[in-house]
């Protein structure tokens, strides 16, 4: 089966996401170094700063990763549950907030399309390459909407699905040779970071994310260019 067959439905790309990222958890924070060019971090800080003062608020941080995001929004004064459906992301995470010496991250193993968390619970829900990734989109923004507090900001970083077919074609053909050369190199498997311009090409794209935060009921959405449009940052309000 072709990696675009297996991504096609909700549940082949719920089964291939959770193998994937088993696969490079371990190599996580290097791919996002070298994809990024290493803005990779200064892009997360932007979405920080995007949040607005976070000083004894509620965050909730979802696909976290290895931590970034949640790290940051710690440092920044807030309340802090981060997960990720990866337990070894977790444990990663759970490491680096023990070395990075701020306030306490609670941190889950669960899935962004079924929170483990009460109706209007956080102030803010932040992302970092969440969107995309997720099965179902449409059931993951109801559950972000569910969990904000009225007044609550939800702040995603993502690729982006270029508008400009020309552009789009460079792009996805950059990052399939980037990403074919790092999976042979890293885990002997041209397709392992193959899935990466797979997921944009079936991504619906910013204006189109927007759309879609509107329609469940956030009372105003937008999006941020970052490189160019390549990625994006969206803001959406309850």
């Amino acid at each position: 089966m072709s990696l675009r067959a297996e991504i096609g439905t909700a549940p082949r790309k719920a089964s291939y996401v959770r193998r994937l990222f088993v696969t490079i958890a371990d190599r996580y924070d290097l791919i996002t170094v070298v994809l990024s060019y290493g803005q990779d971090q200064r892009w997360k800080r932007r979405l920080i700063k995007m949040a607005g003062p976070l000083t004894c608020r509620r965050v909730l941080d979802l696909a976290c990763g290895t931590g970034d995001i949640a790290l940051l929004a710690s440092a920044a004064g807030a309340d802090v549950t981060a997960l990720d459906i990866t337990p070894r992301m977790i444990a990663l995470a759970r490491d680096k907030v023990r070395s990075a010496g701020v306030r306490p991250v609670r941190l889950l193993v669960a899935d962004m399309t079924a929170i483990p968390l009460p109706d209007a619970c956080v102030d803010a829900v932040t992302t970092g390459y969440g969107l995309r990734n997720v099965p179902d989109l449409g059931r993951a923004i109801a559950e972000i909407h569910r969990v904000l507090k009225p007044g609550g900001r939800l702040l995603s970083l993502d690729f982006n699905r270029p508008s400009s077919a020309p552009v789009r074609a460079v792009y996805h053909a950059y990052l399939t040779a980037v990403g074919s050369t790092l999976g042979w190199l890293l885990h002997r498997d041209a397709d392992t970071y193959r899935y990466i311009p797979e997921s944009i090409r079936l991504y619906p794209g910013a204006p189109a994310v927007v759309d879609r935060l509107k329609a469940a009921g956030f009372a105003e959405a937008r999006w941020h260019r970052v490189l160019g449009g390549l990625l994006a940052i969206h803001i959406a309000d309850k």
